[in-house]
């Protein structure tokens, strides 16, 4: 069983050398490319102003988030729901150099990038050229985006799972159809892994069926009459 942990985060403004902290984090538990439905969810109190940028972006104010808990406060809950498991995040290096400052202050071990998926890369890896934001994502894999009316963790880190899914989808995919070509494995002979993918049946309509005898008919001396009998 494969757990992974879609992450997201909202922060004060875009430098934690500047003071800028974390506002808000979202994380979607996922195993085995599925949605488990569980989630994490909270507001944190960022114990300095939002910047205007950042306000706009997300909608949160100071005002409004001052009510909630510090990082200090929360960061427990938040480590139990990651744990050890692999973290995927889009432009991960942003988050986690936020997540890695507040841990540095409340005394705890940082993120190591080991154990970090970072889907950005990911995506201008294999689509080049072609835009990489979420938003571009969504709209490649045609995932309704229409509840982002701002930016928010969990909306987004909900969003990026399912666009995590899609990529992973592809690259499987991809691998099934390549085959292993036993370039540059020391002489070993290759091993291609049978894979059984269910059959999908589309059952024509009849005016399908009309249409298609329709347009047999078009054709002069078709070569499937010589073995007909016609």
């Amino acid at each position: 069983m494969a757990r992974e942990v879609i992450l997201d985060t909202e922060t004060t403004g875009l430098s934690v050398s500047d003071g800028d902290r974390i506002t808000e984090i979202g994380c979607v538990e996922v195993i085995d490319k599925k949605l488990t439905g569980r989630t994490y969810h909270t507001y944190v109190n960022p114990e300095r102003e939002v910047s205007d940028r950042a306000a706009e972006i997300s909608g949160l104010t100071f005002e409004f988030l001052k009510a909630y808990k510090t990082f200090r406060e929360i960061f427990q809950e938040f480590l139990e729901f990651i744990r050890n498991d692999k973290l995927v995040i889009h432009n991960a290096p942003f988050d986690t150099g936020f997540l890695n400052h507040e841990l540095s202050l409340v005394g705890s071990d940082s993120i190591a990038s080991s154990r970090v998926i970072d889907t950005l890369s990911m995506a201008r890896e294999k689509y080049p050229g072609s835009p990489a934001t979420l938003d571009a994502l969504c709209r490649k894999f045609n995932i309704d985006r229409s509840m982002r009316t701002k930016h928010g963790a969990l909306i987004d880190a909900r969003l990026l799972a399912e666009v995590y899914i899609e990529m992973s989808v592809e690259i499987v995919q991809k691998s099934i159809f390549d085959g292993v070509n036993g370039d540059g494995n020391d002489g070993k002979e290759s091993v291609t892994k049978k894979v059984t993918i269910p059959e999908r049946i589309f059952s024509p309509t009849a005016g399908e069926i009309t249409a298609h005898e329709k347009f047999l008919t078009t054709f002069e001396d078709p070569i499937w009459s010589k073995f007909s009998g016609s």
